[in-house]
């Protein structure tokens, strides 16, 4: 897709215009749910967004609300499952910005819950290829990106070692457990690396799998976001620069 087909910016348009002295995120996950709203939430606070999602038309619909919010994006629309366009997206970044100062990587593959012994193959391998795999290729390509100076977040899951979760939950305690790995290791010498716990939110995913939640009794994608902010905020480097809302 390019910026002449949508009228849209894209992560692949040649040049770098206005964007450039403003800090760069790419948001996995960025179309609903805590990675909308996190994109949200750097894009009007000054951070330039690269909205990263499987489709055109909930990141299109993001990037209308950056743009009422006076906010910049470029829009990736890729499939976490393929690791060609993880390295794509990442080498466009690299030759269009020069480098990332933050990562939120909000995407996650969530199947339907199950009995471990009645694991679908199919869900298995999509669920390690999107939770895990992916992880793997953004961590490759972000390091060099990311400096000493940027910051990497992940998002935690506490409820992942739940009964029927195996299938969601070995995959996404594999990416934490590699968020940490790499956490320690770059401890000294950057990026550094946050593995945030956000609240229960009530998500169209949680009612999947929880379809009688109680709203007033869970957080929102929005006040988790905001949450996260402020962490970034106090942290410095890039988050210096994110300004607290009021």
């Amino acid at each position: 897709m390019s910026q002449g087909d949508t009228g849209r910016d894209t992560v692949a348009t040649a040049g770098i215009g206005h964007t450039a002295r403003k800090p760069v995120a790419l948001v996995t996950g960025a179309s609903r749910g805590l990675g909308r709203a996190v994109a949200l939430q750097l894009a009007a606070n000054g951070v330039h967004v690269v909205a990263l999602a499987r489709t055109v038309g909930g990141l299109e619909e993001v990037d209308d609300e950056v743009q009422e919010l006076g906010g910049s994006a470029s829009l990736a629309v890729a499939d976490l499952k393929d690791r060609r366009a993880i390295q794509s997206v990442l080498a466009n970044i690299g030759a269009r910005w020069g480098q990332l100062n933050l990562l939120v990587h909000c995407a996650i593959f969530a199947p339907p819950l199950t009995p471990a012994s009645q694991i679908s193959r199919s869900d298995l391998a999509r669920a390690i290829a999107v939770n895990y795999t992916a992880s793997c290729e953004l961590i490759r390509g972000a390091n060099p990106l990311l400096g000493q100076i940027g910051v990497a977040v992940f998002i935690d899951d506490p409820d992942a070692g739940r009964k029927f979760f195996g299938c969601y939950g070995s995959s996404k305690m594999a990416q934490i457990t590699l968020a940490k790995c790499w956490k320690q290791e770059c401890r000294k010498i950057g990026p550094r690396v946050i593995i945030f716990s956000p609240r229960p939110m009530y998500t169209r995913t949680r009612l999947r799998f929880a379809p009688g939640s109680d709203p007033h009794l869970l957080s929102t994608p929005d006040q988790e976001a905001r949450n996260l902010m402020e962490i970034l905020r106090r942290k410095g480097s890039v988050a210096s620069k994110i300004r607290t809302q009021t």
